[in-house]
């Protein structure tokens, strides 16, 4: 469980310690790129409640997420169609069920707490 939140916040300190710039052209891969990375974080989350995370699926979804974001981002600009948003569609939705199964355990795990 460490590892995605250790990442997260490695993340978020070298966004907010860095004056970097991302060229326009650039905008949308970086924000599909995003999308698919915090799926895979909630992913990992949600694995670990449900006792079945394993670091290796974990890595690889995360790699292979993002690629696939990517390639379907440049797969559309080159075609002329607006392909990334079934990316950031499909990843939002597994992103809010992701969410949503984290929340259903968590809720479950504290009214058996409050149980006892």
């Amino acid at each position: 469980m460490w590892l995605p939140l250790l990442g997260l916040i490695l993340g978020i300190s070298l966004g907010l310690l860095t004056e970097m710039q991302v060229p326009e052209i650039y905008e949308s891969y970086l924000s599909i790129a995003v999308l698919a990375a915090l799926d895979t974080l909630f992913g990992g989350i949600r694995a670990h409640l449900q006792h079945v995370y394993d670091d290796k699926v974990f890595v690889s979804g995360f790699f292979f997420n993002i690629a696939l974001a990517a390639a379907l981002a440049f797969l559309g600009v080159h075609l002329g169609i607006d392909l990334y948003l079934a990316a950031i569609f499909a990843f939002g939705v597994r992103l809010f069920q992701n969410i949503a199964v984290i929340r259903r355990i968590m809720l479950t795990k504290w009214s058996e707490r409050k149980k006892q």
